[in-house]
């Protein structure tokens, strides 16, 4: 816990008066830098890999044997919390120093992964590290994809001395790995509430990204009838209010949110000729959430027709549903049963590298109970007694995981 809050401040944030932690900036690199001394601290040999995740190898009993995968993600939102990523890599490297300490080696090696970029809190995409590691991500997953800045995802790595070209070279092949352990905060109230420290997730909801551009017509304010107009905020506005109208009404677990809005040009006297701004749709299925995205891009071509604008979307991100594997849940329900807790599954509906990693190898994800389930806020908070007992459940689940592998 005290190295989550370590990282919370200069230089492992690129704001000074907030955490916000982006891929591939300073603030990245040092906190990899300090991560790399902690992993080496508890017994783990260090590297880089393609895609800039950061990665502690503690071995196993046998020189080349496949690993268990413990990660998380070091990069933050804006105005962030301390904890949601850093406290799951900083609980897998407790649990290496803790298997070092007893001079303890499995039939499997273990790897603890930072990954950089699951928030996409840079670039308008997310989890290409995660990605790149699954061996999921596509030759050109990363063109056209620029920050705010205009500085492109090539051109960031590059200047990490990576080479754009091999990012997919971070690729593990399933023989060289057993299985994706995260741990994380539950970004939600329901442990809290039921008065667990720990839950174990079942599966991780389905996700859909898009870039939405409104584009009507910029004019002079005084000058420009009403009646004559094509507001590209007034547009705008009804489609933020549409989105949110749509989810409500709908009968399931669908949840969509406008998260980011830009008005162009941005001045006081003129009418609004732009407004790009982000979509994000989620549910428990695939099916939901195509539906409900459906509903809304159907909803904002009718609002466009209204109203004489056009309104693009077009889609940056698609993650389906992403259930945990059935032996791996019954293993960590065994590991919190253990520690006295009773164990209670839950759905998660943030997405996390997760749900990327279970196209390379079976997953596992142990949620840690947080105050009042606040996230992505400065008041998120975690408690160092959970984050004990977190440690102590995954060191059980890695102990049972190795039994069913043998000695």
């Amino acid at each position: 816990m005290a190295r989550c809050d370590a990282l919370g401040v200069a230089p492992y944030s690129d704001s000074q008066t907030g955490l916000y932690r982006a891929w591939l900036t300073p603030a990245h690199r040092a906190a990899q830098d300090k991560v790399a001394q902690w992993m080496g601290q508890a017994g783990m040999a260090t590297r880089i890999d393609a895609a800039s995740n950061l990665v502690g190898r503690y071995q196993g009993n046998m020189p080349h044997a496949p690993a268990l995968l413990i990660g998380s993600h070091l990069d933050s939102v804006r105005d962030a919390g301390r904890y949601d990523g850093p406290l799951g890599i900083m609980l897998g490297i407790e649990c290496v120093a803790a298997l070092q300490a007893s001079g303890a080696r499995l039939p499997f090696a273990i790897e603890v992964i930072a990954f950089g970029d699951e928030e996409g809190s840079r670039f308008p995409a997310s989890m290409f590290t995660s990605r790149a590691v699954a061996g999921t991500l596509s030759a050109d997953a990363l063109d056209g994809i620029v920050d705010a800045a205009g500085v492109s995802v090539a051109e960031a790595l590059r200047g990490w001395q990576l080479d754009p070209a091999r990012i997919t070279e971070a690729a593990r092949r399933p023989e060289q790995v057993i299985g994706y352990l995260e741990a994380h905060i539950e970004q939600g109230p329901v442990l809290e509430a039921e008065g667990l420290a720990l839950g174990v997730v079942t599966g991780i909801a389905a996700q859909l990204r898009f870039e939405v551009t409104v584009t009507g017509r910029a004019g002079h304010a005084g000058t420009s009838p009403m009646p004559l107009r094509a507001d590209a905020l007034a547009a705008a506005a009804e489609c933020v209010l549409a989105v949110e109208a749509i989810a409500r009404a709908d009968d399931s677990d669908l949840v969509a949110t406008v998260g980011r809005l830009q008005v162009l040009p941005g001045a006081t006297n003129v009418v609004p000729g732009q407004v790009p701004f982000s979509l994000d749709v989620r549910a428990g299925d695939d099916a939901t959430r195509d539906a409900g995205a459906a509903q809304i891009l159907g909803r904002f071509q009718a609002i466009a027709a209204a109203r004489g604008v056009q309104v693009q979307a077009i889609q940056v991100q698609d993650l389906a549903a992403s259930p945990c594997d059935v032996h791996f849940i019954a293993l960590l329900e065994q590991a919190v049963a253990a520690q006295d807790i009773a164990p209670y599954r839950l759905v998660s509906g943030a997405g996390h590298d997760a749900m990327v990693m279970r196209a390379l190898c079976p997953t596992a994800m142990l949620f840690v109970r947080c105050d009042g389930g606040i996230s992505h806020n400065p008041a998120e908070r975690a408690h160092a007694a959970d984050a004990g007992v977190a440690v102590a459940a995954m060191l059980d689940f890695i102990e049972r995981l190795g039994a069913t592998r043998g000695t």
